[in-house]
């Protein structure tokens, strides 16, 4: 019965983290274990009660500085240094800006919602077709989760119990395949569709543009230098990101208002508790599954199956994606993690952050898929083009993502090889 109070709450499309704690009361009450009622507020708080949370809201706080203080419009123009006069140039353009907010913001749909904004009004301008721009945009928004620092790394390294530093080094190979990966598919986009052509910025604009972006530039240095190198934490880094970017927010570029902060402040608040009380949640839940010894049966019908960890990790690759179309990323995420990870460390001997830096590509595909797909209505919700077209022109992107998640699998060095 507790499967089916899961299942018939999410149909009422109640909020995910009050299925997760409303489920896990049930059980507890239909188990007539009612004693384990006095541990459920402590595992509640327990599952929060971690230094690297913290994380979470500082990367949400950059995200609303840089938007607000305006290093996302310099960032974009750097951009066009590199790509400005190529045919197509500005959906290149658009991919390389979002690789370097992918290194800033931390949140696919963050990321997303802010550069649908900024880039497809300004290529419809330029006489790109709107579905291909809000494609591009959708698409490379998803590198936000992958390339570091990630929020579902972050939270990975919390319930994984691992280093969020070693995973933010994990990410960078596949981070950087997934970009290489895409533009492959703006090329061929292109030479099926024609783009219009660009124009290069003179010597003068383009040394202009590039100090202007060296502030901007500077977070994502710091944040990825400074853990690599082992000076900050994650959450140190974060820290001093949202120092940057208040400062050149205020003093560098000065569009950043002292009257904008208390609005910026709550919904940076509004975001984290959504995303803290989330993770909560799951924690009472993920204590509940364990109680029943949900894991232990699990591994042993996967183990029934197959002794092949390639062949498992295709297995959960092909269950996240199914999920991944019904839950929220980060959901899933804090969902499944309990349940999977000790079958892939202690069955099948996959390391950990090979393990995690899959689940969370895969999972992160749901992001651009029906029926709830939070970024793919996103985008569509900002630029006006229907969900189910914006999905047709996303799959050539979602195909190659999926064949890069196949040679990770096949190939754990491309995620341990930096660690």
């Amino acid at each position: 019965m507790t499967l089916v109070i899961f299942l018939v709450l999410m149909a009422l499309a109640i909020p995910v983290g009050l299925v997760l704690a409303l489920t896990a009361v049930f059980y507890i009450w239909n188990s007539d274990n009612t004693i384990l009622f006095q541990s459920y507020g402590s595992q509640f708080f327990s599952a929060i009660e971690n230094y690297g949370l913290l994380a979470i809201p500082l990367f949400i706080l950059v995200g609303e500085l840089m938007n607000e203080g305006g290093l996302t419009q310099r960032l974009i123009q750097f951009a066009r240094v590199f790509f400005g006069g190529v045919r197509g140039g500005l959906a290149y353009i658009n991919l390389l800006a979002n690789m370097m907010m992918a290194a800033i913001l931390g949140s696919a749909v963050a990321q997303i919602a802010i550069m649908s904004q900024a880039m497809v009004p300004e290529m419809e301008k330029e006489g790109y077709d709107k579905t291909v721009a809000t494609s591009v945009t959708a698409s490379a928004g998803i590198l936000g989760a992958i390339i570091p620092p990630s929020m579902m790394f972050v939270i990975f390294g919390v319930l994984a119990q691992v280093s969020i530093g070693n995973m933010f080094v994990a990410g960078l190979i596949p981070g950087t395949l997934l970009g290489l990966g895409m533009l492959v598919v703006i090329f061929f986009i292109g030479l099926k569709n024609p783009y219009p052509k660009g124009q290069w910025l003179t010597p003068k604009e383009a040394l202009k543009a590039t100090l202007k972006a060296i502030p901007a530039l500077l977070i994502p240095v710091v944040i990825i230098l400074g853990i690599l190198l082992g000076i900050t934490t994650p959450t140190e880094s974060a820290g001093v990101a949202c120092l940057i970017a208040l400062l050149v927010g205020l003093f560098g570029y000065k569009e950043l208002k002292i009257s904008t902060l208390p609005a910026l402040l709550k919904r940076t608040v509004i975001s984290t508790s959504t995303v803290v009380f989330l993770i909560a949640a799951a924690g009472v839940f993920g204590w509940t599954i364990t109680y029943e010894q949900i894991p232990e049966k699990v591994a042993m019908w996967i183990t029934a199956s197959t002794n092949n960890p390639i062949v498992f990790l295709f297995l959960v690759c092909a269950l996240l994606m199914a999920i991944g179309t019904v839950l929220d990323g980060i959901a899933a995420l804090i969902l499944v993690v309990p349940i999977l990870l000790p079958i892939a460390t202690m069955n099948y001997g996959i390391d950990t952050y090979h393990f995690g830096v899959i689940i969370c590509i895969v999972l992160v595909l749901g992001l651009l898929t029906p029926p709830v797909g939070s970024g793919l209505f996103v985008a569509s919700s900002i630029t006006g083009i229907k969900p189910g077209k914006l999905f047709i022109g996303l799959l050539p992107f979602l195909l190659v993502v999926s064949l890069i998640v196949c040679l990770l699998v096949i190939f754990p060095v491309l995620t341990t090889g930096l660690i």
